[in-house]
């Protein structure tokens, strides 16, 4: 890190000790703001030691020696920094305005690089490069125009895999590149929709293929890395099939994929490439397997399923199929498994509910635990961190006979109170899942605040079963906004919730939530803070880039259709904006490919003759949410004075 001191004249010093009001902080240039007061001193002195929290997850084993590569922010941006050993200094590698994205670590022996994903300013149009430690320079593979990502090595390193909209800017395909000569590049897929790739076959000449259609359905394929033939893993065109994600067996012989063509459930299945195959490998289960991965020797494998929100590890041989022990894993999420080249080692990311996410690994002989990285907060009780709990609470409609449950994670405040004020922060997507990942923001509002906080997964949510996923599609829209209406009637039996103070708060898909909720119910609801959200179903999925806009038709609906046309312009926020009688705050990226930022503009313009309070924040340099650690201060400094005057 770089640090700057500056050496104020006596005169300054005695000025600053003689001023009576606290000191303002000037808004950064990129920012366009209204409504957002100035912050006092002693606000950004209490959220400093919140906004420094940061995360450290692995991205890849070094392959010149038994180092690891990891990703964190230690300056303004999420970076590649490189970690020798366990608890060694990290070596920043990278040193970018905008955030790295992807990476993967080039498999040539005595090559020490990789290639890495990275865009401007949040537009999402990511380029592949190649960096090279050995000189410390960088080289832009891809054309700068297009839509890049999904890189996937060669065992060999003779060329990669990648996907890319460069041929018309809708669809997303599949291409070969030599990583030496960027010129050398080749379409393997020619297809409409997004295609991406996932893995190589060990002799080279295949590549697994993953169609993504929409959260209910996508296929993986077998593709002649020559001929770009293609062999659907599960060509029964009778029901949609979700695959999550494939590898290969032993010699290439059998190919091992997620799915949950034969339950509610995602479990892992057996294709048999001579004979086409497919049968359980797993028992199903009554939950998702998240993914998997097999070592190199392909005898055993390490997955992890999802159990109502926390992650179990699970090892197997894949000749017994029996279960092995793990050791003990810290109770949380678990992402980053990878095992290293000779197979002594799995790399894991673990997300604890009370501590950030941190780099580990796992001794595949003794199964003993080491972590490489420590992203402790200074200057923090760790003790005064709340773990969640989570709860089900009856919603407006039955599942045989009985009430169906909405699950959510409530955190509840340590200090004592007669009654809490409650913070209700609803996911994106619509088709992900709210976990028990460690937020510093979160725990600042429990123990600064001493507000509650609830994470509701209403229906629409990943993770319980696909019937839940489909249950707010298309005309089903607002059922998942009456899902927290329900809630709302769960806070008000609470004898320790005050219901007479709620905020409601999400981002994308949860900023439409957010806007629906104070529209259906205004007096419900003591404020809201939409982030980079939809306003208006019309607009959006006319607007948002191409290549996303199919993909957003299967779950919302197609405008372009009269009667649901109609059904979306009814339920939408900037249709219904003069149901909002409470202060609401909207932030957004100006660049986002994703919610265009003209869905903020109008929602505001909305409610512009309303008399309530409308603050709003617009990044010039940020897209879908905010990347950058000076814009996400302001952003979080702001969410922080808006509870403080609207909510508490």
């Amino acid at each position: 890190m770089k640090f700057k001191f500056y050496v104020l004249p006596l005169a300054a010093l005695a000025l600053l000790v003689a001023c009576s009001e606290p000191p303002k902080q000037e808004i950064p240039e990129n920012l366009e703001v209204q409504g957002i007061p100035a912050f006092p001193q002693d606000l950004i002195d209490k959220t400093e030691r919140y906004l420094d929290v940061r995360n450290t997850s692995f991205t890849g084993w070094s392959n010149v020696d038994d180092g690891m590569y990891v990703m964190t922010r230690l300056e303004n941006t999420r970076q590649v920094y490189y970690v020798a050993e366990p608890n060694a200094e990290l070596v920043q590698i990278t040193d970018f305005e905008e955030p790295v994205g992807g990476m993967d670590v080039d498999p040539r022996e005595g090559k020490d690089g990789f290639l890495f994903t990275k865009d401007v300013g949040g537009s999402e149009m990511y380029q592949v490069y190649y960096f090279d430690r050995e000189t410390g320079e960088h080289t832009m593979l891809t054309d700068g125009e297009s839509r890049n990502g999904s890189l996937e090595w060669m065992p060999s390193g003779k060329h990669f895999a990648f996907a890319s909209n460069m041929r018309n800017g809708k669809d997303t395909d599949v291409w070969l590149m030599n990583p030496d000569n960027p010129e050398e590049k080749r379409l393997l897929t020619e297809r409409e929709g997004l295609w991406n790739p996932i893995e190589w076959s060990p002799d080279e000449t295949r590549l697994l293929v993953i169609n993504y259609v929409s959260a209910n359905e996508s296929r993986v394929y077998i593709v002649d890395a020559e001929s770009g033939d293609m062999t659907d893993i599960y060509p029964d065109r009778s029901q949609k099939v979700s695959v999550a994600f494939a590898d290969w067996g032993k010699d290439g012989k059998k190919v091992y994929f997620t799915s949950d063509h034969a339950g509610e459930f995602k479990s892992i299945y057996e294709y048999d490439v001579a004979s086409g195959s497919v049968k359980p490998f797993l028992p199903e289960s009554k939950w998702d397997v998240d993914g998997f991965r097999l070592t190199h020797a392909k005898d055993k494998m390490a997955y992890i399923t999802n159990e109502d929100g926390i992650s179990q590890l699970h090892i197997i041989d894949m000749q017994t199929k029996e279960e092995e022990p793990v050791g003990e894993i810290p109770i949380g999420l678990i992402g980053g498994v990878q095992f290293t080249e000779d197979d002594a080692r799995l790399s894991l990311t673990i997300y604890r509910p009370v501590a950030p996410a941190d780099a580990y690994s796992l001794d595949m002989e003794t199964r003993t635990l080491t972590r490489w990285t420590d992203s402790s907060p200074e200057g923090i009780d760790p003790d005064s961190f709340v773990d969640p709990q989570l709860v089900h609470y009856p919603t407006f409609d039955s599942v045989d006979g009985a009430p169906r449950m909405i699950p959510a994670f409530y955190y509840k405040p340590k200090s004592p109170a007669d009654t809490y004020p409650v913070i209700i922060d609803i996911h994106g997507g619509p088709e992900a899942q709210s976990r028990p990942w460690f937020s510093s923001m979160n725990q600042y509002y429990l123990s600064e605040l001493e507000a509650a906080v609830l994470v509701p997964n209403v229906r629409g949510s990943d993770g319980y079963g696909k019937s839940y996923l489909l249950l707010d599609n298309d005309y089903n829209r607002e059922n998942s906004v009456k899902d927290i209406g329900a809630l709302l009637d769960w806070i008000a039996e609470q004898p320790e919730l005050d219901e007479n103070r709620v905020a409601v708060m999400g981002g994308s898909y949860g900023g439409y939530m957010v806007l629906a909720t104070m529209t259906n119910y205004p007096e419900r609801i003591k404020c809201g803070i939409e982030v980079v959200g939809i306003s208006n179903f019309v607009t959006f999925l006319k607007n948002t880039k191409e290549y996303r806009r199919d993909l957003r038709r299967v779950e919302y609906g197609d405008e372009r259709i009269p009667e649901m046309e109609a059904f979306l312009q009814e339920i939408s926020p900037t249709n219904n904006a003069h149901k909002i009688s409470k202060p609401l705050f909207v932030a957004q990226g100006e660049n986002d490919p994703r919610v265009p930022a003209s869905e903020a503009r109008q929602i505001i313009k909305a409610l512009e003759d309303k008399d309530i309070p409308v603050w709003y924040m617009f990044a010039a340099d940020e897209g879908h949410g905010f990347a950058k650690r000076t814009n996400r201060d302001y952003y979080n400094r702001a969410t922080v004075m808006f509870f403080k005057k609207f909510l508490l």
